[in-house]
Order: structure tokens, then C-alpha cells, then sequence
């Protein structure tokens, strides 16, 4: 949820508020502006304009990177719900993706302006044929890791939006079983909520390691966490 607005000014002459402020527009809710004033006040999405990261969410990925060194030169990457663009810049950058022979491929049913060196397919991934769009993409490769930062819209009942996040792992998971290559990754957002055993168990089944990551650019008040799933053991285990 949304911070409370903070930083208000001292009174001291000369001094001036550190934090920008948003006037509640007539027709505009106080939520949004209390999300416009958070999006304004956040350094990770100054950094990401600064930088030329299209989401503040690319810098997940790039903590999550950094500290587990999941992205190596050469790999292939699968990107689900890549929308709208910031993992595939960082995963192209990371892999060194050639952009007249992408090694990165992502898909999404929102449209996406192009990335330099990632192939990008615009479908709604839990369409029955998007898995094989996806293969084709690949060009007979496996891929080396399976990316997927896909979310369903909130409700603001948090066990319901866990559960339909929870559905989206699975058929995320599912795809990542078939066509990661032997020592291949898979990370999935979730959310905090306790019923994600079954998937954690068929991970552990598939994986050497498995375990829950939280970036510091994942804000501290949200409730979303990665799962993490390293080496995969090459032979599907239901």
C-alpha cells in the first residue's frame, strides 16, 4: 500500500522540503495521488529514468543479480510477463545478447516497444500456445533460466491475490520445467501467504536449491517475495 505523505518543512528560514510534494487533484482519488507522491519520492525510479531502465523494477532484478550471480554471458533467458521492459534491458545487458541473434526472449500480452538484442512476442503467456511461441523463440535451444515477474491485477484482499499469484507460479514453473537446460534457474515472484508448499516441494523435487529472496528494491511495505530455484537436476520429477 501506498506511504503515508511525509517531510514536512521545519519553518526554518532557507530550509526546504527534501520531498516532493502532490496535490490531491479534484478529480483524482487520494489513492492515486498518494501512489503519484511514492512513484515521485522513490530513488529507485529516479535511478531507473537516470539510467534508462523502462520500471524501478529492473533494479530487482539486478539486486537479485548481483548477490546470487544468476545472469552469465551466453545465457538464454526466458522473460514471462516482461511488460514492460525493464528485466529483458537488464538480462541483455547481463547476458550480452546479440541483438541480430537474441538469447533473450519476452513475452507479454500488453504491446512493448523493442528491446536491442531480446525477441519479444506479444501474447498472454497462460494461453494454451504460448508455451510453443516461446520454444520457437528459443530456436530448438533450452534455456538457461526462466524469469517471471508476472502479477495479476490486486484485489486488495491479500489471500485472494496470493492465491491467483500462486497460479501464475505454477504455470510458470510448469514451462520452466520443459524447457530449462540441466543446471537451469527459475524465479517467480509470490506473495507472502503460506499456500505455495505444493510448489515449493515440486521445486525442491527439480532443484538443488530452493529458497525465498527479497531485493531491497522490492518495497519493504509490499507483501511480494522471488522464489529462487537453482539447478535444475535435467530430468522432470511430478
Amino acid at each position: 500500500m501506498p506511504n503515508k505523505p511525509t517531510g514536512k518543512g521545519s519553518g526554518r528560514r532557507g530550509e526546504r522540503d527534501l520531498k516532493t510534494r502532490v496535490k490531491t487533484a479534484r478529480k483524482r482519488k487520494t489513492s492515486s495521488t498518494l501512489w503519484l507522491q511514492r512513484q515521485l519520492n522513490d530513488p529507485y525510479v529516479a535511478k531507473a529514468r537516470a539510467e534508462g531502465y523502462r520500471a524501478r523494477s529492473a533494479y530487482k532484478l539486478i539486486e537479485l543479480d548481483e548477490k546470487y550471480k544468476l545472469l552469465k554471458p551466453g545465457m538464454r533467458v526466458v522473460d514471462l510477463g516482461a511488460a514492460p521492459g525493464g528485466w529483458c534491458q537488464v538480462a541483455v545487458k547481463a547476458v550480452k545478447s546479440d541483438p541480430e541473434n537474441p538469447t533473450v526472449i519476452g513475452i507479454d500480452y500488453l504491446e512493448m516497444d523493442p528491446v536491442p538484442g531480446a525477441r519479444l512476442l506479444q501474447k498472454d503467456f497462460t494461453e494454451d500456445d504460448a508455451p510453443e511461441a516461446l520454444i520457437a523463440a528459443l530456436g530448438g535451444h533450452k534455456a538457461d533460466i526462466v524469469l517471471s515477474d508476472m502479477a495479476e491485477p490486486t484485489t486488495g484482499h491479500r489471500p485472494t491475490d496470493h492465491l491467483r499469484i500462486i497460479a501464475l507460479v505454477e504455470i510458470a514453473a510448469d514451462f520452466a520445467l520443459d524447457v530449462l537446460a540441466p543446471g537451469g534457474t527459475f524465479i517467480a515472484k509470490v506473495f507472502q501467504g503460506g499456500t505455495e508448499h505444493e510448489i515449493l516441494g515440486m521445486l525442491k523435487r527439480n532443484f538443488t536449491s530452493t529458497f525465498h529472496a527479497k531485493p531491497p528494491a522490492s518495497r519493504s511495505d509490499s507483501a511480494e517475495t522471488y522464489l529462487v530455484a537453482r539447478g535444475f537436476k535435467g530430468t522432470r520429477q511430478d
